[in-house]
């Protein structure tokens, strides 16, 4: 019998599919949480910035107006995500993904229907609070239950699933359109995400490797001793707050959602102002990608062996050369540059955010904690899409809060260093 089948059948968890897993089962999970971080595209910025122009077009909607209610539903989005948070904590991660992939992909089908900008703030409110917050939240959470030692390393595996979405969810978009109008393109869209979430959570979801009798990455169980040892040191979301950790992480992770939100929000717009067309804007999405799949696993990689507060510091400044040639924009050259830099170090960042909470606070509150934070990185990717629409509004173009984006990142270069480990709470 292998190792994991003799751990269940000592602690009494009989599980049909983990029983015939020969090795640790959280290697299962990491996919199932890529397909869930896969299957909250249509509530993120890129996969909505596709359908931007023809809404915009469609519902005869100013920049200014169109942006506007993105940023409310954005801002409004954020609030539930520390309760989806504590939900995670109290009734389980499966039961509460399933019931926001069935009111998710809802939100889908209400995006296919709007008529106005009332019902389009609507449907952003509730895209961006399930995709983007809830689904992201709980996707990244699933890691970090399952792994720990190696959570550096397997974050930045399952953050491979967010850059196959940014890489391909723009063509698709657009071919759906193409073919379909972007009223039915949404609508297919949110059956792909009841078609890719349920099978998966039925099946082989689970929540904890300690309810299948396993441990945090497969190594030997500890003892009932170490287990209260080990969740006492683990902070409350009050005592997380009180660390200076928290709120440089929190900044560092909540600045690149404002200024990452607003820029791919306006992507399009922007190489058409330039000349460029949508194929240009898909390129820079998909080099995006897999500079992004380079840059998750080499911070993840990272994460595990440096101080994570120094991943902290490189991330900003490598996105802040991603800006700066956003501003030089000419040709495919500066497109592919743009790309790689603004998806290495959003790769880099994304890495040393999903590893620190769990490394720092400890898994026992990690639901509250994670999504504190989220509502925090929702509300300010709210704000980016609208300071861009508002400049172009009024100065006639993005130059002027692209410069002013690369100011902030500037300072959280020096910022980031500041986020040591808090002391134990132990």
């Amino acid at each position: 019998m292998s190792e994991v089948g003799e751990e269940i059948e000592k602690t009494g968890h009989h599980d049909w599919v983990v029983s015939r897993v020969p090795f640790f089962y959280g290697w299962v999970m990491l996919p199932v949480a890529m397909l869930i971080q896969i299957a909250t595209s249509p509530g993120q910025t890129f996969g909505v910035s596709v359908f931007n122009p023809f809404l915009r077009e469609s519902l005869s909607l100013s920049q200014s107006a169109f942006s506007g209610a993105y940023t409310l539903g954005t801002l409004l989005a954020s609030f539930p995500l520390t309760y989806v948070g504590a939900l995670m904590d109290r009734y389980g991660l499966r039961r509460t993904l399933a019931v926001v992939a069935l009111i998710f992909g809802l939100a889908c089908f209400w995006m296919s229907q709007v008529s106005g900008l009332v019902t389009l703030f609507v449907a952003f409110l509730f895209l961006r609070m399930l995709g983007q917050g809830a689904m992201g939240l709980l996707s990244a959470n699933t890691v970090a239950m399952w792994f720990n030692r190696r959570l550096g390393f397997t974050s930045g595996v399952m953050s491979l699933g967010i850059a196959v979405a940014v890489g391909g969810m723009p063509a698709l978009g657009l071919w759906l359109i193409d073919g379909f109008g972007w009223r039915w393109a949404y609508a297919i869209l949110g059956v792909g995400v009841w078609v890719m979430v349920f099978p998966v959570l039925a099946i082989f979801y689970r929540n904890r490797p300690e309810d299948v009798g396993q441990v945090p990455d497969g190594t030997m169980r500890m003892s009932e001793a170490a287990q209260k040892a080990e969740d006492a040191r683990s902070f409350s979301l009050s005592e997380a707050m009180r660390t200076r950790a928290y709120w440089i992480g929190a900044a560092a992770i909540s600045h690149w959602s404002m200024i990452g939100t607003g820029i791919q929000f306006h992507l399009v717009q922007i190489f058409l102002d330039r000349g460029m067309t949508t194929a240009d804007a898909a390129l820079a999405f998909s080099v995006l990608a897999g500079a992004g799949a380079c840059g998750r696993l080499m911070g993840g990689i990272l994460a595990d062996r440096l101080p994570l507060n120094g991943l902290l510091s490189v991330a900003p400044a490598v996105l802040a050369c991603g800006v700066f040639l956003l501003l030089q924009m000419k040709g495919t050259g500066t497109i592919m540059m743009f790309g790689g830099a603004m998806g290495l170090g959003q790769g880099l960042l994304q890495s040393a955010h999903t590893t620190l909470w769990a490394r720092y606070y400890g898994r026992v509150h990690l639901g509250k904690i994670r999504g504190s934070l989220s509502t925090i990185t929702v509300a300010a990717s709210g704000i980016g899409p609208f300071a861009m629409g508002f400049s172009y509004d009024r100065f006639g173009g993005y130059s002027e809060i692209l410069w002013v984006f690369l100011a902030i990142m500037a300072t959280m270069v020096f910022v980031g260093l500041l986020a040591t480990k808090p002391k134990s709470n132990g």
